[in-house]
């Protein structure tokens, strides 16, 4: 693999991957309607894979939209899949649940688990999308990047830590619907990262964590190894994890 690779956050909990060869993934790309999300990242130029974590409109929204002008590659749980494929039907899906690990294309994820709901909200009323996880992207030469999705701290991310090895962690802070800055200091402690980016906070008022509160809560040896991206700003990606210079 060759060229620059990077992470760039697009709000809310969207994230973008662009790897060396310019492939794309795309993990909760919820754009159109994210009020964090500005006007001219609503719209991807490229996406070859998306990532979803759970079901929740804030993480799903746009991947019709992707689907038909892109037909990526979904990777998510059997569930989640089935549902998606209800409107689109001849998506290409890449089913998988917790704990697994699958190659596409020279790209792996894997699955883990979290501690939050999961549904789509149907004409039919709520539907059930399989249990919530978080997602690690990997790829050679690069540092294996853990989206944590929507969830509280568990003592189990120890073992993720352990069994996986991600050295960059993207970790909920927002509070009242996932952990809050607390929780994810604890959460980034156990995983000891290279670099920790905070998301899912700011978007509605409820979201109330910050940044700063969460660099306060973190422990001096990690304060350094805190990433607060700017939204749409892209940040390089290496083997040994982000890296803002």
């Amino acid at each position: 693999m060759t060229g620059a690779a990077n992470m760039t956050w697009l709000g809310h909990s969207a994230i973008r991957l662009t790897l060396p060869d310019e492939r794309v993934v795309l993990i909760d790309p919820w754009l159109r309607d994210n009020p964090s999300c500005p006007d001219q990242l609503r719209a991807q130029p490229r996406c070859d894979f998306v990532a979803l974590t759970h079901g929740h409109g804030d993480h799903t929204d746009d991947v019709w939209r992707l689907i038909d002008k892109f037909n990526p590659h979904i990777v998510a749980t059997v569930e989640l899949c089935q549902i998606v494929g209800m409107k689109s039907p001849k998506a290409r899906f890449a089913p998988m649940n917790i704990g697994g690990t699958q190659s596409i294309d020279g790209v792996q994820f894997s699955l883990t688990r979290a501690y939050h709901s999961s549904s789509i909200d149907l004409d039919t009323g709520p539907a059930y999308t399989g249990m919530p996880c978080g997602v690690i992207v990997s790829a050679d030469e690069l540092a294996p990047f853990y989206h944590a999705g929507d969830t509280d701290v568990f003592g189990d991310m120890k073992l993720i830590a352990e069994l996986f090895g991600p050295k960059i962690v993207a970790l909920p802070i927002g509070d009242h619907f996932t952990m809050g800055v607390a929780g994810a200091a604890y959460a980034a402690q156990l995983f000891q990262p290279a670099n920790i980016v905070p998301i899912h906070y700011g978007t509605f008022p409820v979201l109330h964590g910050t940044p700063e509160a969460f660099r306060d809560a973190l422990p001096d040896e990690l304060k350094t190894r805190l990433i607060v991206p700017e939204v749409g700003q892209p940040v390089r990606w290496t083997e040994n994890g982000l890296s803002q210079g």
